[in-house]
């Protein structure tokens, strides 16, 4: 078969990264038609991002390492063409969008392609402002990318990959740090470019609830292999991280499974009501005051972030930090843990706080997984190897214990920043995006560890935009808006009034998670 039918082919590859044993991917056959929009998912570590990376030769130009086979992109070999010479016909949004910026001002980085490829300065204002409103950026034309959230920061990255107009996008995980909107616009706007232009569109993602349905056909990873491959409600059947609905559907036996909330809507007609949420999500406080903020306004950059927030937190609890990006989430953690300056209120701490950014990043010097857990508890004057080995199996980190932490996948270095922090035993731990580029059992058992920390009487504040996560875990919700507190209460009824409920919420009220309908349909 012509190579030039596909635009984006596979053919027998296989790689291994020069510091590790094993392949990363490993005989891989694939070819994906011009305009197909295909949804890859699978575990963290399966080896998604570097297949993706593979697409515009960053595998193995970048990297070093083993490669065998061949991959083409609009007819060009990835091993005779750099990643720079295929810029115009492949974009690349990476993981870790902090990684493409290569200019301090938003306009001027979208059109850093667009001047290496010779775009006259008409074509480039033109195709600067396509993407800006696309995405619903223009208003941050201006900034300086240091200064955004991660979502909007994510946001102008994809903006940089659509402005050369490639035929072929690979995104990985574009919405991980979004907002439910945000990820909406960003998903709507893929699917416009593949609908209206035919772009190829490629994306690695976990949160598959809004992109599976979108997709044509869906793609599962395990161990460097293609282990499912076909329309999205078949290949993502047997997976465990396949949308919410289509996983009701199976626990009801309604076939075919949906794939949307309204395809689930459809067969909830006439079911009847299954029960009550569980009774942990009335609970509310457990235990005493542990953090309080009073009247509390951050200011950044002459920019007023907070104001006059009213905030407890209390021993035993589990809290859910809810808001569009840009709300004031990361800044909230970062004032109560003492790291933002007040510009008015008071916070008062009566234990230990530790806190987790949202970049993991941030937090990495050693030059294993192991040594930054037992970094912590040495920097606090203690040697309790026996505590760096439980963080590191509760997490599930025992398999990549050695290896250099950035080295690891998205959500490998997500729950190792989770482990080194919370090794240290603070009794209240603030957790900003903690289930970015996580796999469904990565965030099992991050639940797992958090219900854990707050029945042991500590107390958990999260910040997310994964309502699901939200509906599991939390006692209790906030939301925030421009910086105000816009809601506080129990997660049930929160999320009840949200546009952006769980989906089961929006099939079966009252029930929020699938562990309530399954706990419902045992009832007598």
């Amino acid at each position: 078969m012509d190579a030039l039918t596909h635009t984006l082919t596979y053919t027998g590859v296989r790689f291994a990264y020069p510091d590790r044993a094993g392949a990363a991917i490993d005989d891989v056959d694939l070819a994906l038609s011009a305009g197909e929009l295909v949804v890859l998912a699978g575990a963290s570590g399966s080896g998604k991002s570097t297949l993706l990376r593979a697409a515009n030769g960053l595998v193995p130009h970048a990297t070093g390492g083993r490669f065998a086979g061949e991959v083409l992109v609009a007819g060009r070999s990835t091993r005779a063409h750099e990643p720079r010479r295929l810029t115009d016909v492949v974009g690349f949004v990476h993981q870790d969008p902090e990684a493409q910026f290569v200019v301090d001002h938003v306009e001027s980085d979208i059109a850093f392609a667009l001047e290496n490829l010779g775009h006259d300065a008409a074509s480039m204002r033109r195709r600067v402002e396509e993407v800006l409103d696309a995405l619903a950026i223009a208003h941050l034309r201006d900034r300086d990318p240091a200064t955004l959230s991660g979502g909007e920061r994510q946001r102008v990255a994809i903006a940089g990959a659509l402005a050369a107009a490639p035929g072929v996008l690979v995104l990985d995980e574009p919405t991980s740090q979004l907002d439910p909107q945000g990820a909406d616009d960003v998903l709507a706007a893929l699917a416009r470019l593949n609908a209206d232009l035919g772009t190829t569109v490629l994306l690695a993602e976990h949160r598959l609830d809004r992109a599976a349905p979108l997709a044509d056909r869906a793609l599962v990873m395990a161990a460097g292999r293609i282990v499912a491959d076909g329309p999205p409600v078949e290949a993502l059947a047997d997976y465990d991280g396949a949308p919410v609905v289509l996983r009701l559907g199976r626990l009801l036996g309604w076939d075919p499974p949906p794939m949307t909330v309204k395809d689930a809507r459809r067969y909830a007609v006439g079911l009847g009501p299954l029960g009550t949420p569980e009774t942990r999500r009335a609970t509310g406080a457990q235990g005493a005051p542990i953090v309080r903020a009073e009247h509390v306004r951050v200011q950044l950059g002459g920019r007023r972030v907070l104001h006059d927030i009213e905030l407890t937190l209390h021993e035993g609890e589990v809290v859910a930090l809810l808001g569009r990006n840009g709300a004031g989430k990361s800044t909230l953690l970062r004032a109560l843990t003492g790291f933002a300056n007040l510009a008015h209120g008071t916070i008062e701490r009566h234990a230990r706080v530790a806190y987790v950014p949202q970049d993991p990043n941030a937090l990495f010097s050693a030059p294993t997984a192991r040594a930054e857990v037992a970094a912590t508890l040495r920097l606090l004057g203690r040697h309790e190897p026996e505590r760096v080995e439980q963080w590191l199996n509760r997490l599930h980190l025992d398999a990549v214990a050695e290896r250099h932490p950035r080295t690891l996948s998205g959500g490998e270095r997500q729950r190792l920043a989770i482990a080194a922090v919370a090794v240290g035993g603070a009794e209240v731990l603030l957790l900003d995006e903690p289930t970015r580029g996580m796999d469904t059992p990565s965030r099992t058992a991050l639940e797992h560890a958090v219900h854990e920390h707050a029945a042991a009487g500590g107390a958990v504040l999260l910040a997310t935009h994964d309502v699901e996560l939200a509906a599991r875990v939390a006692h209790r919700v906030v939301v925030l808006g421009a910086g105000d507190v816009v809601a506080d209460g129990d997660a049930a009824t929160v999320l009840a009034g949200s546009l952006f409920a769980p989906q089961v919420l929006r099939v079966l009220p009252p029930l929020l998670t699938l562990a309530d309908v399954e706990a419902a349909l045992c009832m007598p």
